[in-house]
């Protein structure tokens, strides 16, 4: 097997709230990743997903435990990872006043793309997610829909070979939905390691070649659709996370 581009050993991260003291969001959570595979963490709202992939991308710092992109340690060579790494979550803002234009092109030359090639890469990126239409217009003038395709446009500017989406089709209609989920396969054919965030059970399905299934920070179960299944005696993998679920609730 190749080397693992993203692997990460019992990563924990605590906060402190006022109201209930000591709160475990990531709880030892351990997975790795390999070039040209789509690794999906399969969660409800609050399981953990985003506070790890958080963690992953440098923005926040883990409590204990180890993670790396490309051999790079998340603690100890931050720059270096985000060099490696496009990070998208819909809460990411982007610059109002900048045209969906230049919002890639601000974010491919922070990431530090060659300028000489700056242009095709502008022009073959608007081509692969559609905003030709509206590459002109200031973000604060796009629609919810728009604005969220621009952000994960600008997420893959300087081609990184790791890329991290949280729930990236969340506010998408279902047509620019597909669209975004062929992009994304897309990428897994170019090679790239993916962990990829959702609790949309169809699209964890058709995209993710491995899943995680994620309950209050920890990861219960790990595997292909095909393994899960086995494992279970589920078919469907509603009734898979169900299951699993459950199983921790029990414990």
């Amino acid at each position: 097997m190749s080397q693992s581009t993203v692997a990460v050993s019992e990563l924990v991260k605590v906060f402190y709230d006022e109201a209930r003291g000591e709160v475990r969001a990531v709880d030892g959570i351990s997975f790795e990743c390999q070039p040209g595979e789509i690794f999906g963490l399969l969660g409800a709202n609050g399981a953990g997903k985003t506070t790890t992939l958080r963690m992953l991308a440098t923005i926040l710092q883990p409590t204990a435990g180890t993670a790396s992109i490309m051999g790079h340690e998340v603690c100890a060579e931050p720059e270096e990872v985000r060099r490696s790494l496009g990070f998208y979550s819909a809460s990411t803002a982007l610059y109002p006043r900048l045209s969906a234009r230049e919002t890639l092109e601000f974010f491919a030359r922070i990431n530090g793309y060659p300028e000489n090639r700056l242009a095709a890469r502008v022009a073959s990126v608007i081509e692969r997610f559609g905003i030709g239409e509206y590459v002109q217009a200031r973000v604060e003038k796009l629609s919810q829909g728009m604005k969220q395709k621009v952000s994960i446009a600008r997420t893959v500017m300087h081609d990184p070979p790791v890329l991290i989406f949280d729930e990236p089709t969340v506010g998408l209609d279902v047509l620019n939905a597909i669209d975004m989920q062929k992009v994304i396969g897309e990428f897994r054919e170019e090679g790239k390691t993916i962990v990829f965030s959702t609790h949309i059970m169809s699209e964890a399905e058709k995209l993710c070649d491995r899943i995680a299934i994620v309950h209050r920070g920890r990861i219960h179960a790990t595997g292909t659709l095909a393994s899960l299944r086995e494992a279970t005696g589920c078919h469907y993998l509603e009734d898979i996370f169900v299951h699993y679920v459950r199983q921790a609730e029990a414990a």
